[in-house]
């Protein structure tokens, strides 16, 4: 049965969503904070994710960011701001569509079940914990820590890092992750690869100068060992 998740503080309009999707046949997790919604998400994983910007604890944003960081669902966002930058900062960060409050919600239903259609056939769903001898890397929550301590790392760092885990085991070309972390007009710089690759060497291996985690390929790219 198709699992969707719903958060938002406006309790009412959680009630009418409940209500309303429960009727057409969806299994529905309710949160009214951010947080809420991040450990709902890694007990029961969800199909779809509608979501409010507006959360008392943190920004939507960081929802769809921390969700993003593991599953690939569609993701529908809530919000009563109406200018442009909002949707732009929202869909850059991984939404999938954009409604606006107020709205009706047989139209908020007709773009459930489009998001639905358009998604790629539902994956096993993995753990966003990663977690190895030396340090875990918590992606829903966009966390790292080693030793029971969390580890401070740059949005570049994390981001770099987050591609990475993402595939574990396997080759990721420089041009791709130049690509994924900086940009298309950064396809030919190296330099930046080796810099803050260093740099999370020096916080995360227990030996930086003899990589166990983050390992190099010579002339093609970098590969996380977990």
């Amino acid at each position: 049965m198709t699992r969707i998740l719903v958060v938002d503080d406006d309790q009412p309009l959680l009630r009418a969503l409940r209500i309303n999707l429960t009727a057409r046949g969806y299994t529905v997790d309710l949160a009214a904070n951010g947080t809420d919604a991040l450990a709902v998400a890694t007990k029961h994983p969800p199909n779809l994710v509608i979501v409010d910007l507006g959360l008392p604890d943190m920004d939507g944003v960081d929802v769809v960011e921390g969700i993003r960081g593991w599953l690939a669902v569609p993701v529908i966002v809530l919000s009563a701001r109406h200018l442009e930058p909002a949707k732009v900062r929202a869909l850059d960060a991984g939404a999938d569509d954009y409604v606006t409050k107020p709205f009706g919600m047989d139209e908020l239903l007709a773009r459930v079940r489009a998001a639905l259609r358009r998604a790629a056939p539902p994956a096993v769903a993995e753990s966003p914990l990663t977690v190895t001898d030396a340090f875990t890397v918590d992606l829903a929550a966009r966390r790292v820590t080693r030793d029971g301590a969390d580890v401070r790392l740059t949005p570049t760092e994390w981001h770099l890092l987050e591609v990475l885990v993402r595939n574990p085991g396997r080759l990721v070309g420089q041009r791709q992750l130049l690509q994924e972390v900086w940009g298309p007009r950064y396809e030919s710089e190296t330099n930046y690869l080796r810099v803050y690759v260093a740099q999370l060497r020096a916080k995360l291996e227990p030996d930086p100068s003899k990589p166990r985690y983050l390992i190099t390929e010579p002339g093609m790219g970098y590969r996380f060992d977990p």
